[in-house]
């Protein structure tokens, strides 16, 4: 009878061993997510917008960024709350960020969907950088959302999702 539940016992840990291995081997063969978008045409254009925005947050153009943001912006940070008036949101960069902060986009983490009869939604990863702390300060990365406005070809900034 011993040996009978020595035996059991073994065929038991075998099997506990067996499943768990064969478990984590099936999780292993999950292909690993890799965006490809559906227009690339439209994901290089709003990759250009992204950049042309981003260059004037960086160096301060103000006249750029206005020109982007839509007149009916909303603008959800999930620290500072909503922000709908252009003017304030203008206001804001020059206080707050203007020589101050930079952006940083996380290579290769862009996504872009067409939304008909609208334009684009872009989903990134980006870093800020404190300009008054020390250059090798760490920055984690944050996501964002961008919503993008096609008029005629004219793309303008209607809603921004930044969250930290």
């Amino acid at each position: 009878m011993r040996k009978n539940r020595h035996y059991l016992f073994l065929i038991l840990i075998l099997t506990i061993t067996y499943s768990a291995c064969f478990a984590q081997k099936k999780a292993s063969k999950e292909p690993e997510y890799k965006y490809v978008p559906d227009n690339q045409e439209l994901y290089n254009t709003i990759i250009a917008m992204d950049s042309t925005f981003f260059h004037a947050y960086n160096t301060c153009d103000l006249d750029i960024q206005a020109a982007i943001y839509s007149d009916g912006i909303e603008f959800y940070h999930d620290k500072g709350g909503l922000m709908t008036v252009k003017q304030d949101l203008i206001d804001g960069t020059k206080n707050n960020i203007c020589g101050k902060v930079t952006r940083e986009l996380v290579k290769g983490s862009i996504e872009v969907y067409p939304i008909k009869d609208f334009g684009a939604i872009e989903i990134g990863l980006h870093k800020f950088h404190n300009n008054t702390e020390k250059e090798d300060t760490p920055s984690n990365p944050s996501k964002f959302i961008i919503f993008w406005k096609n008029d005629n070809n004219i793309w303008t900034i209607t809603k921004v999702v930044s969250l930290h």
